[in-house]
Formats: C-alpha cells, structure tokens, sequence
C-alpha cells in the first residue's frame, strides 16, 4: 500500500511474510498464492505490499539464478504484489517448533550473516517495482549479548562495512539504493536505539542505519520521541520501521494477571520480559522466567516481547503497547518530512497466541491480517497522508 506524504514523497506500508513460514523458493511462491493475495483482496486493493523473509536456502536459489528471480518478480506482479523490503533478521528455521535463540544465529561476526545479507540486498534489487530506486532490509542488532567479545564486535565492524562497500557497488551497476537497518530487541548487543548510536556512527555510512520496531521499542520502555529525536540528532538514518506492539501486564504482581500472562508463555519464540525500576530496566530472557519466582521485580508494570495483532488487544487484565506504536509514528511520518519511507506490519506470532484467540483457518488469518493493515491504513490517513491507488 503507498501512500502520499504531504511533502510529496511516497510512504510505503507492507505485511511481514515471515508469518507464513517458508524454507525455499516454492513455499515463497505458495504464500504468494495462499495468503498475500487473499489478503489484498479483502482489503479491496489493486496493489498490496508484503515485506518479504526469504530464508537462507531461498535467498541462494534466487541469487544464483537469473530466471528463478525474473519468475517470481513475475509472479508478484500478477498477483497485484510489491516489495520495497525484506526482513533479513531470522537466517532460518524461523517456522521450527522451537526458535528461541537459534533466531540470533549467525551473528554478524559470523561470515554466513554478510553473505546471506549481500544475497538479499541482490534479490531486492531486483524486486523493486520499476518506480522505485530505493529498498530496505532489517536485520539482526549485531549478535546475542553473550559469546560476544572484543574480537567478535570488530568482525562485526569489518562485516558491515564490506556490506556498505557492496551496497555502494550495487547501486552503481543497477540503479537501486539498498539499505541495511539494524534491529534493535531486547537481549542483543544492541537492545535499544540508544545502544544503536555509538556503532552506527561508527559505521558512518547513509546505507546502514537502524530499524525501529515499535514493540521492541516498547518492551525496553523507550519513550519513542525522546528515542527518535536522538537518533535525528546522531544523524543514524531510520531504514525502516515495523509496527508491532508488545504484550503490557500493569499490575504483575496479581495473581489474575500472572495467570493470563501465563497463556502467552509458548515454546517456539523468546518472549523477554522487561520492567522499569529506580534502579534501571530490569528484564529476564524470556516471559517464564519473569513468572517463576521472583527473578523479575513485580511493583511495576511489565511489558513482554510478544507481537500481539495490532488491532486485537488481549483481553484484561492484559493490553497491548499500540500507545507506543501510536507515538512512534507521529514522530516517524506525522512531521513535515518523514523519517522513513517502509512501514512493516510484522506480527509473525499469530499461530503461537493462546489456543482461542489463534486462527483456526487459512482465511481467518487473512481477515487478522487485513484488520491489522486496515488499522494501519487510518493512522496513516489521521495523520494527514493519502492513500494513493
């Protein structure tokens, strides 16, 4: 979906396919057909976007062949698809039965995450509508904050400025301007935007630069102003930014509230939890630790890295961080200019929700799917951009 800024420039909002499963190149034709159009269509559009997650295997198979990659830009376009971005976070597996911290692997000293990165910084040139020069993929923030020493934190370095070398490259022999965001979440070396400031200047390329998520955002308890502005300040460009919105328990310490806390405790994701104290944000790695015992201070409110629809907050005692999605993105495309251009519905968690609120049909997910754009779309529009055809 693209919208018209009242700058005049053009703000693209897409879905994040990384709910839908997929390890090669046919399971991304098959979600094309089986979920992305259905979803256009309930939505009445002559044209949806989708933020692509093209696993490892997937990646390499268009990479490498010409036709495979013409095939399936084929494809989009005949189903009334587009893609300016791509998730490059999860490297795969992202549809195991068990995820956890396998996500976080390989990290960005490792040389697989710069291969697989360049790869999909390829495939997207490539994918762009022929109207578009510029495309965005996230990424994961660095590494996992354990095993990550000196020597592993300027490989990284070393990695993403080849990949800044190889983005230069390619925007000479094709025209299109890729950019790589890293994705700030809770537990990585870089958790916070404020985390993403000192190595991003380092860095000191236009083409690397950050990608917000608004329930990362949350579950840290990041103000998103005070967050946005610093990060205007520091001149660390918004690639993109996903919005999502974060599981909230306001009072922890109730019984009630635990025990609705405890249906989202799943076995696939980590759902680090996170509260504010006096003394600092305090968290655990993930949402069962927070329930046994008292690993996690309970006098305040505590937040839950768990992408809950947009439109459907849990039912009380529960809620969800849209406020924080809401602020986020007045500050991100509500301004004279926007701050970023790709916008990313990504609430990849719909099949992990407690059983009765999980969709229980391929065209239920659809219908969350479309309710969750539809919201997104009259955000948008309050804010003062105009959706375009």
């Amino acid at each position: 979906m693209r919208f018209r800024h009242p700058d005049g420039s053009t703000v693209h909002l897409a879905y994040c396919t990384n709910v839908h499963p997929a390890e090669t190149l046919d399971g991304v034709l098959a979600q094309l057909r089986d979920h992305c159009e259905p979803v256009r269509r309930r939505l009445g559009r002559d044209r949806l976007g989708i933020g692509l997650w093209l696993a490892k295997d997937a990646a390499h198979a268009l990479v490498s062949d010409p036709s495979a990659l013409r095939g399936l830009r084929t494809e989009l376009d005949r189903r009334g698809l587009e893609v300016v971005t791509l998730n490059g976070f999860p490297y795969e597996g992202f549809g195991a039965e068990e995820v956890k911290y396998r996500v976080y692997k390989p990290d960005w000293a490792d040389p697989e995450r710069l291969d697989h990165t360049t790869a999909l910084a390829r495939v997207l040139a490539g994918l762009l509508p022929d109207d578009v020069t510029e495309g965005s993929i996230s990424t994961l923030p660095l590494a996992w904050r354990t095993a990550y020493d000196d020597d592993r934190a300027e490989t990284a370095r070393t990695a993403l400025l080849t990949l800044a070398e190889r983005l230069d490259a390619l925007r000479e022999l094709t025209g299109r301007d890729i950019r790589i965001g890293l994705e700030p979440e809770p537990g990585c070396i870089v958790e916070t935007t404020r985390d993403a400031i000192a190595p991003l200047t380092a860095i000191g390329h236009d083409r690397i630069g950050i990608c917000v998520d608004t329930c990362h955002l949350a579950t840290s308890f990041e103000d998103p102003h005070t967050a946005l502005d610093a990060l205007t300040a520091a001149r660390v460009p918004v690639v993109k930014s996903q919005l999502s919105a974060a599981l909230h328990a306001e009072h922890p310490h109730l019984p009630k509230v635990r025990e609705a806390l405890a249906a989202f405790d799943e076995p696939r994701f980590l759902h680090q939890t996170r509260t504010a104290t006096a003394a600092g944000l305090r968290g655990t790695d993930d949402l069962g630790q927070a329930l046994n015992g008292d690993a996690l201070p309970d006098a305040s409110p505590w937040r839950a890295h768990f992408h809950v629809p947009l439109h459907a907050a849990p039912a009380a005692p529960l809620t969800s961080t849209l406020p924080v999605l809401k602020a986020a993105l007045t500050r991100l495309v509500g301004g004279p200019h926007p701050l970023t251009r790709h916008l990313e519905v990504e609430t990849y968690t719909w099949q992990t929700l407690p059983a009765e609120l999980r969709p229980r049909a391929r065209s239920q997910l659809a219908d969350g799917i479309a309710a969750e754009l539809a919201l997104a779309r009259d955000l948008l529009t309050d804010l003062g951009l105009k959706e375009l055809p």
